[in-house]
């Protein structure tokens, strides 16, 4: 058997006291080794961020199916100047109001959409509460169509620039609202960058909204190096793309509810080709009318016998 072990080696060893002059050691944490400063500093800049808002604004952009490919061209373009936002797929022509689309956009996780119709209109919507407005689209020239020397960085913030024309009517505020806070990208979104260098430009011209984007050219020379606050050599370059919003109705709701303003001069496009198909059915019913009233002169009107008709029959 082995020995036995006294009474002194059993007991355990004190702990040894900390040198009161040495630095304290960090806590470690799954980002690193941490400061009690720094945690505290970082925990109270989290408390003030927090009181203050945050825009978290995304859009979903998805069109119906079988659209024209010009305004499926228009789709992508969209998304390709719009950072914030997210293509989803098309979707059928009835399902694409109400309760279905409110859903996909939760599913998503986004607050605003776009929608692009098989007959030319497009819905942008805030979603679920509203408000919703619902446009006809005319006057579409996209990116690869027009061939624009302009070409600003993918993924910059743009500068949001109005007509005078917005501050008249209720309606028109409403719609600056709504652009103000769909078009505009979000500060320090991930996949934005944080810079200026493009200018989305919307006008009001006949009750129609003109959408225009410009890219910012500064000249970046030692010798042409413009001046801060300088905008004399500043120029803009237009990139694409352009259209033209009519708006029709705007609903109180997510694509629905009380109508909230209804366009008086809107003209839906069934009744212009109603009236061009009358147009051409008028021409038809002229050519008719012209060969009657001929056949009637022929009658009243007949020709003399010619004595020499019959000469060269014998």
């Amino acid at each position: 058997m082995g020995k036995k072990r006294k009474h002194s080696e059993t007991q355990t060893a004190e702990p040894t006291k900390k040198d009161e002059g040495a630095p304290e050691r960090p806590t470690r944490t799954l980002l690193g080794w941490k400061d009690k400063e720094e945690a505290k500093q970082q925990t109270q800049s989290n408390t003030d961020s927090s009181q203050f808002f945050r825009n978290k604004e995304k859009v979903m952009v998805t069109c119906s199916r079988r659209i024209n490919y010009r305004y499926r061209h228009l789709m992508l373009n969209l998304v390709s100047v719009l950072p914030h936002c997210k293509k989803d797929n098309k979707v059928e022509s009835r399902s694409s109001k109400g309760a279905t689309l409110n859903e996909l956009i939760e599913l998503r996780g986004c607050s605003s959409c776009f929608v692009g119709n098989i007959k030319i209109f497009m819905w942008m919507a805030k979603s679920p509460s509203g408000p919703s407005v619902k446009f006809l689209v005319n006057a579409v020239h996209t990116m690869e169509e027009l061939k624009l020397t302009g070409n600003h960085l993918k993924g910059s913030r743009p500068l949001l620039t109005f007509s005078s024309n917005f501050e008249k009517d209720v309606h028109w505020k409403l719609l600056k609202e709504m652009i103000i806070q769909i078009f505009g990208t979000p500060k320090e979104h991930r996949k934005s960058k944080p810079y200026h260098d493009h200018i989305f430009v919307f006008s009001i011209v006949d009750d129609h909204i003109w959408f225009r984007n410009y890219q910012i050219s500064v000249p970046h020379n030692e010798s042409d190096k413009m001046v801060r606050g300088g905008l004399d050599k500043m120029t803009l370059i237009e990139v694409g793309p352009r259209f033209c919003l009519n708006p029709i109705k705007i609903f109180a709701g997510s694509f629905g509810g009380p109508t909230l303003y209804e366009n008086p001069f809107y003209v839906s496009p069934n009744q212009i080709r109603a009236l061009e198909k009358k147009q051409k059915a008028g021409k038809y019913a002229k050519k008719v009318k012209a060969k009657t009233r001929r056949k009637m002169h022929e009658l009243s009107n007949p020709l003399e016998p010619d004595e020499f008709a019959d000469m060269w029959r014998e």
